[in-house]
């Protein structure tokens, strides 16, 4: 068998945090594993994390995880793509040098795109990552419906982290017998919980003694749906119920200012990964009220899921979310938006300590059955390995 060499697209990576940018460092990982050449391309932000620091208009090869990543410079960045002056010539010398037998490119990417298919006549496999369409530049993306129909075409498969991915797209009908799914996974070693976490969350239920602790982390960002939360907390009349929200963002200030005089809404702010792994070891419900399917997805709902946590969601149509967690089995969906029926979810998974037993450990085991790194390392190995 020839020897595979795998060159990913992405659109950045670490120490850059997003779900794209996590997933493409999980293909590395899992790579790394099976002992497969790689490199990695991406386009350069401005960022810090664990040490690695990168900077957007410097074009540099660099290690990361024992893989060499090149970052291509910015000069600009337009409705969340960057623009680089130097990634068609990067991307010529990987193509002509490492002569990559398999890419696997992360879409939306439309200036990476632009440029991988001047090889479409090439020898390679083309694994496109399908992590969801391009939905908020609404006129935007009408430009590139050409590209993506001529990316499809080229593609060997479509991977799609759950049916939705693949079902729900607007160029659904274009993937067709390409269809592959790849689920995304959690990383199991980074939600090990230690003894002094164990004593942390001990804490934080004596801090709420009494109470449910309903937990939410993440971005706060519109479609995390983080406003209609505290529209539902404000239904709750029963006050031995706490929202915990985690993180920050462009909307931290107004949602603070919203829930001003709803004594059951915490912010805690930006917490570390330690912190995390105790509100979640503590916490009885876990909070996902993401509304848009901007949310393709959801691993912080893998990882509240994780800890034998019911989870609480909304619809939302064409979203993985729904394929998470599942409805009545791991925990409940309410209708998109509907502030009443997350409420009603909430005071009745805080009313039933069985039910959130059962629903929790429901949830336990559809993450290690579906979403583990093991799992995902051996789906990946499974598909570049049987030349599909």
């Amino acid at each position: 068998m020839e020897k595979i060499r795998v060159l990913q697209i992405s659109k950045y990576y670490h120490p850059f945090i997003g779900g794209t940018e996590q997933v493409a460092r999980d293909i590395a990982n899992a790579l790394r594993q099976y002992n497969i050449q790689q490199k990695i391309i991406c386009f350069n932000e401005d960022s810090s994390s664990d040490g690695v620091i990168s900077h957007r208009k410097e074009t540099v090869s660099e290690q990361v995880d024992g893989v060499e990543v090149i970052r291509c410079g910015c000069f600009a960045k337009v409705a969340s793509q960057g623009l680089s002056m130097t990634f068609g010539r990067e991307l010529d010398r990987l193509m002509n040098e490492f002569k990559p037998n398999v890419v696997i490119l992360h879409y939306p990417n439309p200036f990476a795109t632009h440029y991988l298919l001047k090889y479409r006549n090439r020898d390679f496999r083309l694994y496109v990552y399908w992590h969801l369409d391009i939905t908020k530049q609404k006129h935007l993306k009408r430009l590139f419906v050409r590209q993506n129909i001529t990316l499809i075409s080229r593609a060997t498969k479509i991977l799609g982290a759950t049916p939705f991915h693949l079902n729900n797209s607007e160029f659904s009908n274009q993937f067709g017998s390409k269809k592959y799914l790849l689920p995304y996974a959690i990383d199991e070693r980074n939600l090990m919980i230690t003894d002094e976490e164990v004593k942390e969350a001990e804490s934080i239920c004596g801090r709420y003694e009494g109470k449910t602790i309903c937990f939410f982390i993440g971005r706060h960002v519109p479609y995390k749906g983080i406003e209609y939360l505290i529209d539902s907390s404000a239904l709750i009349q029963d006050n031995h119920i706490v929202f915990i929200i985690a993180g920050s963002g462009e909307l931290t200030e107004s949602l603070e200012k919203k829930a001003q005089n709803d004594k059951k809404v915490v912010f805690i702010g930006q917490i570390t990964n330690s912190q995390k792994r105790a509100y979640m070891y503590a916490c009885d419900i876990f909070s996902f009220p993401s509304i848009t399917r901007n949310e393709g997805f959801g691993l912080a709902l893998a990882e509240g899921m994780y800890y034998g946590k019911p989870a609480v969601t909304y619809h939302i149509d064409g979203s993985g979310v729904n394929y998470v967690n599942l409805n009545g089995v791991t925990g409940i969906e309410c209708p998109n938006r509907d502030v009443q029926a997350y409420a009603n979810a909430i005071e009745r998974l805080s009313d039933d300590r069985e039910l959130r037993i059962q629903m929790g450990k429901a949830a336990h085991q559809r993450v290690i059955d579906n979403f583990t790194q093991q799992k995902f390392a051996s789906n990946l190995y499974q598909l570049i390995t049987n030349n599909e």
